[in-house]
């Protein structure tokens, strides 16, 4: 009250003496975020950033409270640096200058007014969608930040488990852990830093509200993670700790399974649309072409039924999904791991090898030519029609090429349209062809490498929890982590387990490499050979739980298998 009252005296103060009101504080961010959002931030946002600058400064559109209020939650969310108006002002502005180009273009190129007015309109549409972008972005950063949600809580348990330190702990899992929540508690952090809040659990606690709606789990499993700060025994705080994790594990399961038990409907509807309505389509359609006049052209109707097939219906069901899966709780998502180690991006390619010498091949090269081949036996028919006017090929009541004139009338053959041949038609079925299998040849060659690879690692993960028990129990007897790492890959050779730790072995005995190097090294360390994000959170446990030395290690490890 106290605080209120002297704010307004300096404010009646700062009006007589004609200094107008007190300037607004700016948005403090620190030059390390800054540098971090722009390493990971999306690129699609940081031009919609653009987007919504640029509108705003050409025509402003300010939403009602509830609307703006709503979007402040989505940008906050998103780390979007742009306002509310500026949002709407792109929505609005964005779908009016596309509708002017998109419909100067079908007029200019197909002198249609139904195409005109149809892209015209559909460009206008966009409006509603454009206005949800943000809802939507910040949906999708919802999803893969909780999908992060328990490898967190796991980081930050095993680390207080020996360091009851929740800022350390919290940086700890910032650094390990990919964007988009490493982004959030990296921010967390920052606001500390800059001052935005006193202290860590101010911070924790206002970036927790946000998912207050979302994910309740994630947040009692972080208040009886603050809780164990307070226990008076250290049993009793790593029961707290402990059960910070069983909550997150618990719930999240429960939660899977009840939308797993929902997706029966969607799914229904999904197959209708996507796989019964096209194979319906193509029974109905040719009857809706019988009662058309004459008086529309082939090249209208053909247009039409691709605009309705291929664009229209796809994006309806795209849209659809996405909607299904924005309902999906916290999970276990996939990762691309060539975008945490670029090292690994080379098995997307075909890997030829002479002697000594790798060569690597693009996919998309081998499955172009594939594809242009199929595509030149497609359009055969027309290059040879180019060539020859004349050229032919009769078998009994059939023909290849088929060119005729126009029905009642008689032409040169020149003027023949066409072809309609047998032999045309079948070969136009290399169009198809070319398309098909240029695609899943180019996903074929280009997943070969990374799925042996996956494989690998997945019968690893299988036997991965025996071996950590085996280390764990080395490390308990106060045997350095260097030398257990030899002795575990004597005990389990044969096994992918004993490969494994052989490789790290190696690299610490022939490489002389730290711990951390001899798993960890983007070129030569053991991950670069067995990628998985499983296998590298119990590794990173070890390697922090290592510096505090073999028995602190050896309880992480064991607590973790």
């Amino acid at each position: 009250m106290d605080e209120e009252l002297l704010v307004k005296y300096k404010e009646k103060i700062r009006e007589e003496l004609g200094l107008g009101p007190a300037p607004m504080p700016q948005r403090i961010i620190s030059h390390e975020y800054t540098e971090f959002k722009k390493m990971f931030f999306p690129r699609q946002l940081s031009l919609y950033e653009k987007g919504c600058t640029f509108a705003e400064k050409i025509v402003k559109v300010r939403p009602d409270e509830k609307r703006a209020a709503e979007l402040d939650e989505a940008i906050k969310i998103t780390h979007l640096d742009v306002t509310p108006t500026g949002t709407l002002s792109f929505a609005v502005l964005a779908p009016i200058v596309l509708m002017v180009i998109v419909s100067l273009l079908a007029y200019t190129f197909l002198d249609n007014i139904f195409f005109v007015l149809m892209l015209g309109l559909g460009s206008l549409a966009l409006i509603l969608p454009f206005q949800k972008l943000p809802d939507f972005w910040a949906n999708n950063w919802r999803l893969k930040s909780s999908n992060q949600m328990v490898q967190s809580i796991f980081y930050v348990v095993t680390f207080m488990r020996h360091t009851s330190n929740l800022e350390r702990a919290i940086e700890f899992t910032s650094n390990h852990i990919g964007p988009p929540l490493s982004l959030d508690l990296r921010k967390v952090l920052w606001d500390v830093e800059t001052g935005a809040f006193d202290s860590i659990k101010d911070s924790l606690e206002s970036y927790l509200k946000t998912w207050e709606k979302w994910n309740r789990e994630f947040i009692e499993s972080f208040h009886l993670i603050e809780a164990s700060l307070y226990e008076p025994s250290e049993s009793r705080r790593l029961d707290s700790l402990d059960k910070a994790l069983s909550v997150m594990l618990s719930e999240t399961y429960e939660k899977m399974l009840h939308y797993a038990h929902s997706l029966q409907s969607p799914v229904t509807m999904l197959h209708m649309l996507g796989v019964i309505l096209p194979i319906l389509g193509l029974v109905i359609l040719p009857l809706v072409v019988s009662f058309m006049t004459n008086e529309t052209s082939p090249g209208q109707i053909a247009l039409t039924i691709g605009i309705l097939y291929n664009f229209l219906l796809p994006v309806g069901v795209y849209f659809i999904s996405k909607v299904v899966l924005s309902k999906r709780p916290t999970g276990y998502g996939q990762t691309d791991i060539t975008e945490e180690n670029p090292e690994l991006a080379k098995y997307k390619n075909i890997l030829l090898r002479f002697g000594g010498t790798e060569i690597a091949i693009t996919p998309i090269l081998v499955a172009g030519i594939v594809a242009g081949i199929f595509f030149l036996f497609g359009v055969s028919p027309l290059l040879l029609h180019v060539f020859d006017s004349t050229f032919e090929v009769n078998i009994g009541q059939f023909a290849l090429m088929g060119y005729i004139c126009p029905q009642g009338n008689t032409c040169e053959l020149e003027s023949r349209i066409g072809p309609y041949g047998l032999g045309a038609a079948l070969l136009s079925l290399c169009l198809t062809l070319s398309a098909g299998v240029g695609v899943g040849l180019y996903y074929k060659l280009r997943s070969k490498n990374v799925i042996s690879i996956r494989e690998r690692t997945k019968k690893l993960e299988q036997e991965f929890a025996s071996a950590l028990f085996q280390l764990g129990n080395r490390l308990g007897d106060n045997i350095p982590a260097e030398i257990a790492f030899g002795q575990v890959s004597d005990m389990m050779r044969g096994t992918t387990s004993g490969e494994f730790f052989s490789y790290v072995h190696h690299n610490i005995t022939k490489l002389g490499m730290s711990i951390q190097n001899a798993i960890f090294d983007p070129k030569n360390g053991a991950l670069t050979a067995f990628p998985s994000k499983i296998i590298e959170s119990s590794m990173k446990v070890l390697v922090e739980g290592s510096k505090k030395g073999p028995r602190v290690a050896a309880e992480a490890l064991i607590w973790a298998d």
